[in-house]
Order: C-alpha cells, then structure tokens, then sequence
C-alpha cells in the first residue's frame, strides 16, 4: 500500500504530518510524494485564513481526482474549527481534526477494509493533555523541528487558532529529552522548538520554556538551539539574561510583532505596546552578540488609517529587523475582525504591502551589511547551483563555492557578500 501527505501551514503542522509519515511507515506502508498515485492521501491542514480553508479543498478533490478509488483524508486544523463545512465535502472519506492524529492510522485501516465514512472531530476540551507524539527524523534535512507546545489562549481579534488548537498543553520535559536523545543520535546537529504559542509552554505542568532550553542545552550532539515564533510579552528582562547563559542557543528570536502602530494593536487585542516590544529588543541585542532579530507585519487591519500605517513603517524602520514577513490582513469568518467596521480596500492592501515590503527589505541588507567581513560557524544543508548552502547561528544564508561534501558540516566561513538576501563567503581554512 502507498500513502501520500500534503501539509499547508506552519512548522507544527509539518511536524504533525512528520510523525504521522512515520507511523504509517511503520505499518507498511510505502511513503510517495503527492504527485504519485496512491492508495491514501492525506491533507494536512491550515485554518488561519480562509485561503488555506479553499486550498485544503482544493487538494481532496486533486486527490480524488488522481485516484477515485484511493482514500483521501483531511484533517488538521480547519475540521477542527469548522466541522460542519469540512463533513460537507464529499470527496473526504476520512475526517478528523487536530487533537486525535494518533487514530488517523486506524481510521484508514477502517475505511480501505470497506467500512463507512469515518468523521471523528473530537471538540477541545479545557485540561487536555498534549498529544503524544516523536518524531525520529525529517526526512533528510539537517535541522529538526520538534513541537513542544500546543494550543493558544490569546484571542487576538483576528485570530482563529484557539478554536482550532484549544487550550495551552505542553509536552512533558522527559518526552522531550527522550526525542532530542534519538535526533541527537540521528545525526541531527540543530532542533527547533515549535509550538502554536511557544513562550506558554509549561504553564500546564509546572514547567517554562527556559526549562525546555536547558534540557536541549545538556544533550550531547546537540549543537545548536533555536526556538520557533514568540509572543514578545512573555519575555521578560531576567528570562532574556538566562537564555543568554545557555550557549547552544542561537541569536536569532522572531518576535511576532503585527503591527508598529499602538492604536492598531489594541484593536488587534495584542498584549504588548511598542514601547514594551523595543526593550525586548534593546535586551536580546545586548544579551545576544550578532542577534537577528525577524517578525510578522500586518497591513490594512480594519480601520488602519494612513497614520497608523506611516506609524507602523517607522517602527519597523527603528527597529531594524533581519528579515520582515509582510502579509495583508485577510478577513477569517469566526473572529472578531471580520465583523469590525472600516475594512480597508484591497488596493490600498496591496500598497502598504509594498511599502512595507520595500521598507523592511532595506533593514534587511542593513542587517546583512554588519555581518560582511566577519566568520560564523555556519551549518550546511545542501548544494545548489555549485555552491554548499547553510546557516549561521543567527540564520543568515550563507552560500560557499566548494568541491568537498560539506552536508551536515559545521564550519567557519568569512562572509565576503550578499545579494540582499544571501551572503556569500570562503570556508575560513581555505
């Protein structure tokens, strides 16, 4: 039997989709890629705009249409917030939703044994335990990702995560000292904590993310430490000190920012203002030499006016960042927002996206001018185009021209260039 998965979304879901590869493997099943025909396909999916709602229905009914006698399978987070419209597609015959991926595997045996329809969503509930799951590698990528947390209860007003992951869970400390063992031993050299609010972790178990640092900190093969996206409120002048301490950790944080604009972010039920953001950001840079630090910006949110906009540019602008996700605000049916008055036009969307584009991409070769001219231990990953591609510490691409295997490696090299993107450099023994 032959089993296919398509993921859409973030980090956590790509580790979600990872671990149910691996189980199915185990049961004999043969893992091929989407385009392949096979007997299951499964659709990973992503609820946080209604974009990745339509793309999860795209893919069913490709899928369907790739083999009608296969069984294809949706699950993930948009049946999980939005049950009764994911049990309306026909070309599902499996259903389930993000809290239950553990009995996918069973589900499928039930349906290609010629058993009904199987539709299970099984409603958040608060005081759930995290899902139980490992993963022993990442196909053949360098760097793991490992999710430690799941679930958010911000409710930020544009947001539907919390309906769709629920309450805050986190993995218990011996679970994930158990996984980082077996990916240390894989030969995995850098992990990535995940999760759908990564500074929350803990709060359920009498535990903190530092906690969760300082057990990756003490696994041997484990060199390198990077966290996943961070809420800036939860990180506090002491917990910044810590981290510090811990030298595996790398100097790169992305603090999820939204907006530069105060009057935009208390309508966006954020809980930090600028000013509590740009001391987070003055202590990582002193605590963390060479600190990059990136983010999310959001543009045309309900009653953004120009000002606010303009408001949001200088900060960004201010404060420097290494690199700047800019996407436009995109109405999600179940939240706040989308009820809000003063929707802002789609042209003047696109517009501030640009300008905010154009803006942040001249920090970010401000950002790659300071490294030109100093060496980093950088982590190669693979080759393209004759040239070895990695990262350093503080995830600069770093492209090096090299004849020698370098994957896996960690070496220094001397950063000489960039394109404004992607440094270019020599391996400093050369």
């Amino acid at each position: 039997m032959r089993a296919a998965f398509f993921t859409l979304g973030c980090k956590v879901n790509q580790y979600e989709t990872s671990v149910m590869t691996q189980r199915f493997a185990a049961e004999g099943f043969d893992i091929v890629d989407p385009d392949d025909e096979a007997d299951v396909y499964v659709v990973n999916s992503c609820t946080v705009t209604a974009t990745g709602d339509k793309k999860s229905r795209q893919m069913v009914r490709r899928f369907r249409r790739q083999n009608p006698t296969a069984v294809v399978c949706l699950c993930g987070c948009f049946p999980q917030a939005f049950p009764d419209a994911a049990e309306q597609i026909p070309e599902a015959d499996v259903i389930m939703g993000a809290r239950n991926r553990s009995a996918l595997l069973d589900a499928v045996k039930q349906r290609l044994a010629g058993g009904q329809r199987v539709v299970q969503i099984v409603p958040h509930e608060k005081g759930e335990a995290f899902e139980t799951m490992r993963a022993a590698h990442m196909g053949d990528k360098t760097r793991a990702f490992v999710k430690i947390q799941d679930g958010c209860e911000r409710y930020c007003a544009y947001c539907i995560i919390p309906k769709a992951r629920g309450p805050v869970r986190s993995k218990p400390l011996e679970e994930i000292r158990a996984e980082l063992e077996g990916l240390a031993a894989a030969g995995y050299r850098e992990i990535v904590y995940a999760g759908i609010n990564l500074p929350s972790y803990g709060q359920d178990i009498d535990a903190r993310l530092l906690d969760a640092i300082r057990v990756a900190n003490g696994i041997d093969g484990i060199q390198r430490i990077r966290l996943g996206s961070l809420e800036p409120e939860n990180l506090p002048a002491e917990d910044i000190a810590a981290m510090a301490a811990m030298d595996k950790l790398c100097p790169q944080f992305h603090l999820s920012l939204q907006s530069g604009c105060d009057a935009t972010l208390r309508r966006m039920r954020r809980h930090y203002d600028t000013a509590m953001y740009r001391d987070i950001c003055r202590d990582l840079r002193a605590a963390f030499p060479h600190c990059a630090l990136t983010t999310d910006i959001m543009v045309g949110f309900p009653g953004e006016t120009e000002e606010e906009h303009a408001a949001s540019l200088a900060f960004a602008r201010d404060i420097g960042f290494a690199k700047v996700h800019v996407f436009a605000y995109s109405r999600r049916p179940g939240t706040t927002a989308a009820a809000m008055a003063d929707q802002v036009e789609n042209s003047v969307k696109v517009r501030r996206s640009h300008e905010m584009a154009t803006c942040t991409a001249e920090t970010r070769r401000a950002f790659l001018d300071t490294q030109i001219g100093s060496t980093f231990d950088v982590l190669f990953e693979d080759r393209e185009n004759g040239h070895w591609c990695g990262y350093t510490a503080n995830y600069t691409p770093v492209r090096v021209a090299s004849d020698a295997d370098l994957s896996g490696r960690i070496l220094p090299v001397k950063l000489t260039g960039h394109d404004g993107d992607t440094c270019t450099g020599s391996l400093a023994h050369q």
